[in-house]
């Protein structure tokens, strides 16, 4: 027993003479390091060196931008944990030299005993909007510039546009349009140039929030009574028909007087793979929600999907509130506006959230490579973006919208359902395709199990109209129910010279069938 402890004591002593070092490890943190250092003026930002095996350490800091709080000097510190304010809007570099005792890793990798890293700050402006707004004249130039006080009620004809532009500081990242009296009278678009249409007459207060998530901040403005629309001198126009629950909506360029509707002043006409369908207007009413639009009612009959429906007005007392007669009109469209499933994915439906580089070219070979695209302001049926494309040639285009990763974007579909699959058109220039040859036209294939069969949407006739924005759709079925991505083509094959237009809204929407 007395040799086992002895054996015990000789063994303890052999550890007196280790000596344990402490392992060299950097590691250094921010208290914005996961939301990329970015903060706001005035806001707080902690550095901090909690590495191992530290001889000495200099924080430098920008000069007269930086105060170090609870310090005299905003300059260096030496300290573990520095806790700054910066003052100053910009982007910023922050400087660490360390000096370990022995050499340091740097996650798996070792460095040395000196260190310097560098860490890149940015101090964003707190949130504020400058905004102007204008009268769009009717070649959409910029007209008169509007006064944003208070109470000014600046006057504008009924039926105008008027154009907000925005000029943000601090990197707002999210808009609450209030857009009283207009079309529309609301928006969370994101974009810095926005055109409302005023339809009524009226007064009306302008408003719009803007948002930052992180660093936090918001911005509000709002005016009140900033408009007063007044009888307009311009004709009214019909802007388009569009189904309404089976009815028919008329949407006029300004609000209209009740007081002048007679279904009797109207005639539809109902073609069902050829066969007509008997129908007649038997009522026509406003539309309670927006007097601009007039709703014509079938009585017991409804239109579907894959009717083909035209609208007819002859002239009678139809006319706005402030007394501009409408014209007649002949074998208007009717175009079918479901709930567009592509709006709850990311697929830019409208343009207004990618740029070329998310439409890339699908790798089809000549000639589907011979065209140009580019998002463009120039022209939009809805928002203020558009695709302007130009198909070369003897050429054509093969593209989908894809994701920053280049991934093609993908919506949910279901099988045993009919969709229809529209898009807005804007002919600028059809070329010149020799008579009797195949037109150019659009075709919206989707994968997997596409249908080659597919028809044009649209395509581009002698007919089609040139100069206005002109909607088109086909109705589709898909195989399998799962998530699908489309591929759109252009063709231009038979053409002698290039062929451009403008694409805008694309739609899938469940169809109504004629049962």
């Amino acid at each position: 027993m007395i040799m086992g402890l002895g054996a015990l004591a000789s063994c303890e002593d052999l550890y007196d003479d280790l000596s344990l070092h402490e392992a060299s490890n950097q590691v250094i943190y921010t208290s914005e390091m996961d939301f990329g250092n970015t903060i706001q003026v005035n806001g707080t930002l902690t550095f901090g060196d909690v590495s191992s095996g530290v001889a000495s350490r200099k924080w430098t800091f920008p000069a007269q931008v930086v105060d170090i709080l609870n310090s005299e000097n905003d300059s260096t510190s030496t300290e573990a944990t520095v806790k700054t304010m910066f003052t100053q809007a910009g982007e910023y570099q922050v400087r660490l030299q360390q000096t370990y005792n022995s050499d340091a890793y740097v996650g798996l990798d070792l460095r040395g005993t000196e260190l310097d890293t560098t860490i890149s700050v940015t101090v964003l402006d707190s949130v504020s909007l400058g905004i102007k707004a204008y009268i769009l004249n009717n070649d959409g130039s910029l007209g008169q510039e509007l006064d944003l006080s208070d109470n000014t009620q600046n006057e504008v004809m009924a039926g105008s546009f008027v154009r907000y532009i925005v000029a943000p500081l601090g990197e707002p990242s999210a808009y609450t349009w209030n857009t009283e009296g207009g079309d529309p009278a609301s928006s969370e678009e994101f974009i810095n140039e926005f055109d409302v249409r005023y339809k009524r007459m009226g007064t009306f207060d302008f408003g719009l929030y803007a948002a930052r998530e992180r660093p936090g901040g918001s911005y509000l403005v709002e005016i009140e009574n900033l408009l007063k629309i007044i009888p307009s001198t311009e004709p009214v126009s019909l802007e388009g028909a569009f189904d309404a629950n089976g009815k028919i909506s008329l949407s006029f360029s300004r609000e209209m007087n009740a007081n002048t509707l007679s279904p009797d002043d109207f005639t539809v006409t109902i073609l069902n793979k050829g066969q007509a369908i008997p129908a007649s207007v038997v009522t026509a009413a406003l539309d309670p929600n927006e007097a601009n639009l007039v709703v014509l009612g079938l009585g017991d009959e409804l239109i579907f999907n894959d009717d083909e429906v035209t609208v007819s007005y002859t002239q009678g007392d139809l006319a706005t509130t402030d007394g501009m007669q409408a014209d007649s009109f002949v074998d208007q469209p009717v175009v079918f506006v479901g709930n567009n499933i592509l709006k709850s994915t990311a697929y830019d439906y409208s343009f207004e959230n990618s740029t070329a580089a998310n439409w890339p070219y699908q790798w089809w070979g000549a000639p589907w490579d011979k065209y140009s695209l580019a998002i463009s302001n120039t022209k939009s049926f809805d928002g203020s973006k558009s695709a302007a494309i130009t198909l070369q040639p003897q050429g054509g285009m093969i593209i989908g919208n894809t994701d920053s990763d280049n991934n093609l974007i993908k919506f949910p579909v279901e099988a045993g359902k009919t969709y229809e699959l529209g898009v807005w058109v804007y002919l600028e220039d059809p070329g010149n395709t020799p008579a009797g040859a195949i037109p150019p036209d659009l075709r919206f294939y989707w994968a997997p199990n596409t249908n080659w069969g597919v028809g044009a949407n649209p395509a581009f006739t002698s007919s089609f109209p040139v100069g206005e924005w002109v909607y088109s759709s086909i109705l589709v079925d898909f195989p399998v129910t799962g998530d699908y991505s489309l591929n759109i083509r252009g063709a231009n094959e038979n053409n002698t010279a290039p062929i451009k237009f403008y694409m805008d809204n694309i739609s899938l929407a469940v169809a109504r069938l004629r049962p």
